[in-house]
């Protein structure tokens, strides 16, 4: 019986992934919900929502494909909406993540979109998200006016976890920032709400601008900053996934989860670096066995998802807004690398991180909107002038 378990580096390297996964960013995604006009309780339902797409669809792409299907939450998405347009009703945002998970799941089911959706130029996509990440990871450093020894605790802890624990960097500065709030007795009282996982269903209310100004921003980001990478950590880990069941399975995952305040589930990159390792399993072929420990500890994690929700609403908004700011700094280095990466596509790159970054809101859509349009009338008008 003993024999069929897992082996230790299995469990460790599970549980250390959902931890990194769902610490690192946790509080991003409070505050998108919150922006969102989310309740404590709608906010409880979203992370519940979330964890068991993440474990429910992640435990049966694993067990089905036979490889560790490592997903995870949108964290480029969450930081999207949380520089949406304010004014969205929580109906309308739940109209949103229907309509960016609804794209996703036809994506991956009519060949004809995937193979349009590999013509869009990374450069552009990145930029768009650099330039959604940007004003968070600036609000770190000017809260710096208002509390600088938070700012300076959590940037020196990042710093030093960044070159003797990467992995741990978030978790650390996550502690770091718990740690001085409860010292310096800063913590709010709980809002009221539930202890275990809820679900709280909302019916969805599809707004033409909204779906325009940020479903489709949400689908683009979390496809090629989510789903493309994940499938490449497949690639480098020795497997040899097909793209159309991994899309389609993480979109109806997302798509069932979307009406309980799921902004987007899919596959993981970081995390599933640390399950898709040689390391968790040495045998290639029961390596899929890490993917379902890791979806059985996300369980857990639906299980007390709502005390999770109303610990990170107690907090100061200072506190929250300090953390996400520092959670977006790696993902902010990597799409401003890969929206450099082309030499060719640099200056529409630079001038859809410019729009989207400039916070523009025009007819009701938003400034990520504009930065695509921007970025791609651009790149046009180079292609054109260079072909001319």
């Amino acid at each position: 019986m003993l024999r069929r378990l897992p082996p230790a580096p299995a469990w460790s390297s599970a549980l250390i992934a959902a931890l990194v996964g769902f610490g690192g960013t946790i509080a991003l995604v409070v505050q998108a919900m919150q922006h969102l006009g989310a309740s404590a309780a709608q906010t409880g339902s979203t992370v519940t929502a979330l964890c068991l797409g993440i474990a429910l669809a992640g435990a049966a792409l694993s067990w089905r494909l036979r490889m560790p299907v490592v997903l995870a939450w949108s964290t480029p998405g969450a930081a999207l909406l949380a520089a949406a347009t304010p004014g969205l009703s929580w109906p309308v945002a739940i109209g949103i993540f229907v309509s960016a998970a609804l794209a996703m799941v036809l994506l991956g089911a009519v060949p004809l979109l995937g193979r349009l959706a590999q013509r869009i130029p990374p450069s552009i996509a990145a930029a768009m998200l650099a330039g959604v990440l940007l004003p968070f990871c600036l609000k770190l450093f000017g809260l710096g006016a208002a509390d600088p020894l938070l700012v300076a605790l959590l940037v020196a802890v990042f710093v030093a976890a960044r070159q003797r624990l990467p992995l741990y960097a978030l978790l650390l500065a996550l502690a770091a920032g718990m740690a001085l709030t409860l010292l310096r007795d800063d913590v709010g009282p709980f809002p009221p709400g539930a202890t275990f996982g809820t679900l709280v269903p909302v019916m969805p209310v599809l707004d033409a601008r909204a779906i325009l100004s940020v479903a489709l921003p949400l689908f683009l980001v979390t496809l090629v900053s989510q789903n493309l990478p994940g499938l490449v950590v497949l690639r480098s880990a020795g497997y040899d996934p097909e793209p159309r069941p991994l899309l389609v399975g993480t979109g109806i995952a997302w798509l069932a989860a979307a009406p309980f305040g799921a902004h987007g589930v899919n596959l993981a990159a970081i995390t599933a670096a640390i399950c898709t390792a040689e390391e968790a399993h040495p045998e290639r072929s029961k390596r899929w066995t890490v993917g379902m420990l890791y979806a059985g500890f996300y369980l857990l994690l639906a299980i007390f998802s709502p005390l999770l929700v109303r610990l990170f609403l107690a907090l100061p908004p200072t506190v929250i807004a300090a953390l996400t700011g520092l959670a977006l700094i790696p993902a902010l280095l990597g799409a401003m690398e890969t929206m450099l990466a082309a030499k060719a596509d640099r200056d529409p790159a630079i001038l859809t991180f410019l729009a989207t970054g400039s916070g523009l809101a025009l007819f009701g859509l938003g400034s990520a909107f504009w930065g695509l349009v921007v970025g791609f009338l651009a790149l046009a008008a180079s292609r054109f002038l260079k072909r001319g």
